[in-house]
């Protein structure tokens, strides 16, 4: 049965004439906002319309965009015909896929020295993680500073207050928990590196590996009601 979640639909609402995207799963939604659109977040629902102002020209070139990214993606997207397209873009690994194969090699780490380098790639006081994060809030911050309408002031030091409060904790406790790690030189004791030559009956002691997948016994089969006494 194929996934629902690989379908969507990208229209103009018959009722509003809104340009919207409905369906699809994260990886999705996230290639519609590359492309352009918004996110509505519902109660039962998350949806994508196209920013505020734009022409009709522009929503449609924002959609044919978003239908021909998805396609490549392997997405099934059904749209209305002025929509439609044959380009196929070439895909590029976003920036977030490099932070996610930090958790990565801390989810194969075996000793506490792994975790500890991984996890210093966010800890890093120059150029890790967290403190790019804290110069992209607060270039932000900046940016919202001279906007020029009434509320821009308030999120310029809601963004600083973010990154003075919340992310200087986060950057704190994670820079502990990275040194904590990097003093224990230790190795996981559920994590060892498997080299196949433990004997089967102790491997589960030692090595991380999934146990072989057992084969359950066979039940006898059902007596016939005629050969009961």
């Amino acid at each position: 049965m194929p996934r629902t979640d690989r379908f969507l639909d990208i229209r103009r609402d018959p009722h509003s004439a809104e340009l919207l995207a409905r369906g699809g799963d994260s990886e999705a939604h996230s290639i519609l906002q590359r492309a352009g659109f918004i996110a509505v977040v519902r109660l039962h629902e998350t949806y994508h319309r196209t920013p505020t102002g734009l022409t009709e020209d522009g929503q449609s070139d924002l959609a044919i965009d978003a239908v021909a990214r998805l396609r490549a993606a392997g997405y099934h997207v059904d749209c209305d015909e002025n929509f439609d397209t044959d380009y196929r873009p070439a895909s590029y690994l976003p920036l977030g896929s490099s932070v996610a194969h930090i958790a990565e090699r801390i989810r194969q780490a075996t000793t506490t020295e792994e975790a500890a380098d991984a996890l210093t790639e966010l800890t890093a006081a120059h150029d890790g993680i967290l403190a790019t994060l804290e110069e992209v809030l607060t270039a932000t911050a900046d940016f919202h500073d001279g906007l020029g309408q009434a509320a821009d002031p308030y999120i310029a030091r809601r963004l600083r207050y973010l990154v003075d409060e919340h992310l200087h904790v986060i950057r704190t406790d994670v820079a502990h928990t990275r040194n904590a790690l990097a003093d224990r030189h230790a190795p996981h004791p559920g994590r060892s590196t498997c080299t196949g030559e433990v004997p089967e009956r102790e491997r589960s002691a030692v090595c991380a590996c999934p146990p072989p997948p057992r084969t359950l016994p066979v039940p006898p089969p059902p007596v016939a009601a005629g050969l009961r006494r």
